[in-house]
């Protein structure tokens, strides 16, 4: 067990045989940021930052990312849902509104569905309940290159093309690199990306995301390959009450290339299903 009260430090707590590390900041409506393959809870840093001026935001690394535990084990997004869960359980939060990006949205569905009184809200970013067979050609690759040649660097050079679009990455050389070192930079063991990447592929809500009853924010990027207009239109054909933001000119990580839109989105989202919203924060 971890003691309940927010602070500003990296804590870490056991659940389901394995330790968890989080960031648990700000007072106000509890929301749980889930962060993509590529990531761990540092991806959300600029986010956290603002959002907690007016909300609790939590934001975990999954099993086998940043600072939790590092395994190479099969693991699954239904399996990290079960830990997200179990995490709210150890951190005394009955429900939450969940933000999930890449993975972390599939992990979020996983959540809405098995637990659908807990999860006030889902809101997806470039994230997807079945993979098109173009999306997963690019997963497949990136993993195989990071197989192959056993190097971090590599690994970001050969993927970085399926997280920015080509216009940012020629007139933004420098955020670009920026992107590409962060990715570089991984401690991670790389068994525990692979595996990751298996679970990531082998995720398939799509004929269940009707079962999903909270309110529900679809955000993709109209350039985006590994989750992209396809797999998209499947989510949003299934979830017909969702509100659906395109961000047409970005790829996967457009809340990179827009910065100040998407947070504008989030504020306006955020304003709608929470009761301390955060628009005046914004």
């Amino acid at each position: 067990m971890v003691d309940t009260a927010p602070n500003r430090s990296l804590r870490t707590t056991r659940v389901r045989g394995c330790d968890i590390a989080f960031r648990d900041e700000g007072h106000g409506d509890p929301v749980l940021l889930i962060h993509g393959l590529a990531g761990d809870h540092s991806a959300w840093d600029p986010q956290i930052e603002a959002w907690s001026r007016r909300l609790r935001v939590i934001a975990p690394d999954s099993r086998g990312a940043g600072r939790s535990t590092q395994t190479d084990a099969p693991t699954s997004t239904a399996e990290m849902a079960g830990d997200f869960l179990a995490l709210m359980d150890d951190l005394g939060l009955e429900r939450v509104h969940v933000v999930g990006r890449s993975m972390g949205g599939s992990i979020g569905q996983h959540m809405a569905l098995a637990a659908p009184e807990r999860i006030l809200s889902l809101a997806m970013l470039a994230s997807c309940a079945r993979f098109d067979p173009f999306g997963r050609r690019c997963l497949e690759n990136m993993r195989d290159v990071l197989a192959w040649r056993g190097s971090w660097a590599d690994h970001a050079r050969h993927s970085v093309q399926n997280f920015v679009s080509p216009a940012f990455y020629n007139a933004e050389p420098e955020r670009a690199a920026a992107i590409e070192r962060l990715i570089a930079s991984s401690s991670r063991l790389q068994a525990c990306y692979v595996q990751q990447n298996y679970a990531v592929l082998a995720h398939d809500t799509l004929d269940r995301l009707h079962e999903i009853r909270c309110p529900v924010l679809i955000l993709s990027g109209g350039r985006d390959p590994l989750c992209g207009p396809t797999a998209t239109r499947w989510m949003v054909e299934r979830l017909p009450t969702a509100e659906w933001v395109e961000f047409e000119q970005s790829s996967h990580f457009f809340l990179m290339e827009e910065p100040d839109r998407f947070m504008a989105v989030m504020a306006r989202w955020f304003d709608r299903v929470c009761t301390t919203g955060i628009v005046a924060a914004a």
